[in-house]
């Protein structure tokens, strides 16, 4: 099947992939005053009194939006936020589907960092949570970071760490089957935008030691000329053994490459130059960096993609609509590492010993157990690390 094809006309067919249900009766007279006036004044001066009492009377406390400027739209770049929407509905019906989280498209016409941080903050009384989504590098660090910073809901950017939560759970079960250390290996990943730099600082706290990113101009060091800030910070905790050149060079006697860049920039002989028993994670989409027979026939020993047309999809699907029914339900005021450490670790376990191989090292994304794995996990998580607010009460 053209996916692509097939997909433009059902997207005609549907005219959109949600819609608002009404969850209670306005049949009646009785009905309607209870839902709304004169009876909906009580709650209203229930939540002017303690507006944490929104959480309680009204559906905030499961309600989420998906943020974006159409800047990063998957791998299509900044189409504009109304060519975005198709994506971002196609999110909050993955929220719904697998983590029963009501979940509504916003898509700001401003590519202005302050104009999108106060347009969130003025709209943020009516969620539970944030998920920002398909933001550019530079700006989505800062956007996250204030936001985290200013709200007392969680705020999650789903390029960054949903992509590094899912990477590293691949990276869990990849290790089992090559039988390395994460301690011990090297790692090199191409791509140095939201994803690739979240990834990097994600491993280095699963305790990854030796990590090389790469941008268009090579490899990223302490000192190289023209590197923003996001770089320059990852310059002092990255490539330890300062290489200085191309993916190429990065590459070399790597264990681990992970891609979140462009199509057909590793070839076969890089594959080659890696460590025994290499473990490629090729997330560009919807054309890996390399594709998977060819890294096979170079010597891969592992190969995932971002893609569901081969085995081993590495796919966010996997974290947020769990992530954020964990969070949800524990009333969490942020996402931490501690809650990212958990979803990884939980959507690891859901693969078993006995089903684990080099075609299966992560659970399908339709898969339940993987899901509410996280929502446990993270909502264990949440109360373990003091962030959740009914934990306090």
């Amino acid at each position: 099947m053209n996916y692509r094809q097939q997909s433009l006309i059902k997207h005609g067919e549907w005219k959109g992939k949600i819609e608002t249900v009404c969850r209670v009766p306005v049949d009646s007279k009785d009905n309607l005053s209870l839902a709304y006036t004169p009876g909906v004044a009580e709650p209203c001066m229930a939540i002017h009194a303690d507006t944490e009492k929104s959480f309680e009377l009204t559906r905030r406390w499961n309600t989420v939006p998906v943020i974006t400027d159409g800047t990063a739209v998957l791998g299509l770049g900044d189409i504009g936020p109304e060519a975005g929407m198709p994506v971002m509905e196609g999110k909050c019906a993955l929220f719904k589907a697998f983590g029963d989280v009501d979940a509504y498209p916003l898509c700001i016409r401003s590519k202005d960092t302050e104009e999108i941080i106060k347009t969130v903050k003025l709209l943020a009384g009516s969620f539970g949570g944030i998920n920002l989504e398909d933001i550019s590098a530079p700006r989505c660090f800062e956007i996250e970071t204030r936001l985290k910073e200013e709200l007392d809901i969680p705020v999650f950017h789903d390029d960054q760490h949903g992509t590094a939560i899912v990477i590293c759970a691949a990276l869990i079960n990849a290790l089992k089957l090559v039988g390395k250390d994460k301690a011990k290996i090297r790692i090199a990943i191409n791509g140095a935008g939201a994803a690739g730099i979240a990834i990097a600082k994600f491993l280095l706290r699963f305790g990854v030691k030796d990590i090389t990113v790469c941008d268009t101009r090579g490899t990223i060091y302490a000192g190289r000329d023209g590197l923003n800030p996001a770089k320059i910070e990852l310059a002092k905790v990255t490539n330890l053994r300062a290489i200085k050149g191309t993916l190429a060079d990065a590459m070399n006697d790597a264990d681990v490459f992970i891609g979140v860049s462009v199509p057909g920039c590793v070839t076969a002989d890089m594959v080659k130059s890696m460590a025994d028993k290499p473990i490629l994670f090729t997330c560009s989409n919807p054309v890996p960096e390399i594709l998977p027979d060819e890294a096979k026939a170079a010597g891969a020993y592992i190969v995932g993609t971002g893609s569901s047309e081969y085995k081993n999809q590495i796919n966010n699907v996997l974290v947020f609509p769990g992530l954020f029914r964990g969070a949800l339900d524990v009333r969490a005021n942020t996402v931490n590492p501690e809650m990212m450490m958990a979803a990884a670790q939980g959507i690891a376990s859901c693969v078993t010993d006995k089903e684990l191989s080099r075609e299966y090292i992560l659970p399908l994304a339709y898969d339940k157990r993987a899901h509410d794995a996280v929502a446990k996990a993270v909502a264990k998580a949440a109360i373990d690390s003091g962030v959740s607010k009914l934990a306090k009460k």
